[in-house]
């Protein structure tokens, strides 16, 4: 199947992956966009109290809802799911923009808990928008060209991930924190034209059962442990009964959901996919792959906005060489795994330079110079950029085109998990060795209870206020702080290394799904 541009083809088919980068712009700039418009967004709509809830409750939905579509595509055909998932990801959209416009029932819902629910509904769609858009990528593109094009892909995330802030600002300064969520209804109107007109997959014509019950326990189980790791250390203590409960309930719900996997015909996840050794490897790359990637997201602003000083005006350029590092080299591996028609090599190999960049990051302490510490986030984000593309196309080469949609959102769905568990407990390493570090340091002295007690909860502002003798043991115990955090990343990168180095080094297949003729695509023959 021919991929140059003179072909009527090939042509169709970038127009198709125009179509599907605008999906992944949407799914991957809603986090990072709203970041910079909270404090306004709160001062508009009152009731500070559920700030948290504008993030928690798109990362809960999106999370547990990712599983769903794979499955769902995998039944129903991904066109229609694709295309339901951007029309409620809009409708989400559009209504967080109305937030406490509403006056019929302001009073009895007030404006934040609107934003809230409308934030959980653009999340249901968002569920959707990453997961379909690669699972489609694995339709209409063999294994072996799909690494360039999904490396394509990877500079939509990066892009993203460094413009959202920047354009989530101007949009609040400059306009409305509202146009942060309307500036979402042309991106996606333009994905859903593109993709109706132009994307014609078979659609499953037998008749399928859902598993209802297995999706309810997964949503439960899933759902339960989001709320442990976004409320654990925050909002409830980690040895609380809330927060045991719901650890209990992540448990109890898993289980029975593993058990009612085991019993159907057609489940949500299909569990023999575990007897891969290429899909259980994957999954736990990137399960490692979001841990690391999310971890230096956050805690590298922490360490360069409290101990270096760095300002936090514009806080998504501070990781520009992390992102520029992913960017570049996962340019590169996708265009060499399409010309070696292998994927090992570079899991290996990026997971042994994020090690060595983690380490790196592990070093940094109050002397360490700008120029040292954008070298360690370049290495770092090299590092994770080497394994970004590998992932998705390892799984996809390793199944058949009915399992597609369960194999590909599994990895995005383990990426989610890693980043929320990574972070809750990254977060309580920093606090627990925070606290531990100014108790020892400052003892009985004023003011060392407050400073003990506020953990990881310091901010530059504060810091920057202290007496000049405290302000240098507060920042000595800070960079040691996140110097542990980013140990415990080497760790756990050091693992996903451990984990490439057994994954079968599987040539890439070069015959796609589907084949993207003039009209009808029709499944191509084995």
């Amino acid at each position: 199947m021919s991929t140059e541009t003179s072909d009527g083809i090939g042509r169709e088919r970038l127009v198709i992956l125009g179509g599907l980068m605008l999906g992944m712009l949407l799914g991957s700039i809603d986090q990072s966009i709203v970041s910079t418009a909270l404090p306004t967004i709160v001062g508009d709509l009152g009731d500070a109290s559920k700030m948290s809830w504008i993030v928690t409750a798109y990362l809960v939905t999106v999370t547990v809802t990712t599983p769903l579509y794979g499955k769902l595509s995998d039944l129903y055909g991904r066109s229609i799911i694709f295309e339901t998932s951007i029309s409620i990801f809009l409708l989400g959209s559009i209504l967080s923009g109305l937030a406490g416009e509403f006056a019929a029932i302001n009073d009895a819902v007030g404006p934040m808990t609107q934003l809230a629910l409308f934030r959980a509904l653009q999340g249901i769609g968002a569920g959707g928008l990453i997961a379909m858009a690669t699972t489609i990528l694995g339709d209409i593109f063999s294994p072996r060209e799909r690494g360039k094009y999904m490396s394509y892909m990877m500079l939509i995330f990066g892009a993203a991930t460094i413009g959202g802030p920047l354009l989530g600002g101007y949009l609040t300064d400059h306009y409305s924190w509202r146009w942060i969520f309307y500036i979402n209804v042309p991106i996606g109107l333009a994905a859903i034209t593109i993709t109706h007109f132009k994307l014609d997959l078979p659609t499953p014509e037998a008749d399928h059962d859902i598993d209802y019950l297995g999706a309810a326990l997964l949503v439960f189980s899933v759902g339960a442990l989001m709320l442990v790791t976004t409320w654990g250390g925050d909002r409830y203590a980690w040895d609380s009964v809330e927060i045991f409960s719901l650890a209990a309930a992540t448990v109890v719900f898993g289980v029975l959901f593993a058990l009612q996997e085991l019993r159907v015909d057609e489940p949500v996840f299909p569990i023999h996919l575990l007897d891969r050794h290429t899909v259980v490897g994957v999954m736990t790359l990137s399960f490692c792959l979001g841990i690391g990637m999310f971890g230096a997201t956050i805690y590298l602003p922490v360490f360069l906005q409290t101990v270096l000083g760095a300002s936090a005006t514009n806080s998504g350029l501070l990781l520009f060489p992390l992102v520029g590092g992913m960017l570049v080299t996962s340019a590169v591996t996708g265009q060499l795994m399409t010309r070696l028609g292998h994927y090992k090599l570079f899991a290996v190999v990026g997971t042994v330079v994020g090690t060595v960049g983690y380490w790196l990051l592990h070093t940094m302490s109050p002397a360490t110079t700008s120029t040292e510490s954008t070298a360690f986030m370049f290495v770092t984000g090299m590092g994770l950029g080497f394994v970004m593309p590998v992932l998705t196309v390892a799984v996809q080469n390793a199944v058949e085109r009915e399992d597609l949609g369960v194999a590909t959102t599994s990895v995005t769905f383990s990426r989610s998990l890693g980043s929320s568990i990574g972070v809750a407990v990254f977060g309580a390493l920093l606090t627990n060795q925070l606290t531990h570090r100014l108790s020892d340091a400052f003892g009985a002295k004023a003011g060392s209870g407050t400073l003990a007690a506020s953990g990881g909860s310091i901010d530059p502002k504060t810091i920057s206020a202290l007496p000049a003798g405290i302000h240098n043991v507060v920042v000595t115990a800070l960079a040691n702080s996140i110097d542990t955090v980013f140990l415990a990343g080497t760790g756990v990168l050091a693992l996903a290394f451990v984990v490439a180095l057994t994954l079968p080094n599987t040539e890439l297949s070069e015959e796609a799904h589907v084949s993207m003729g003039e009209g009808a695509a029709e499944p191509m023959d084995d």
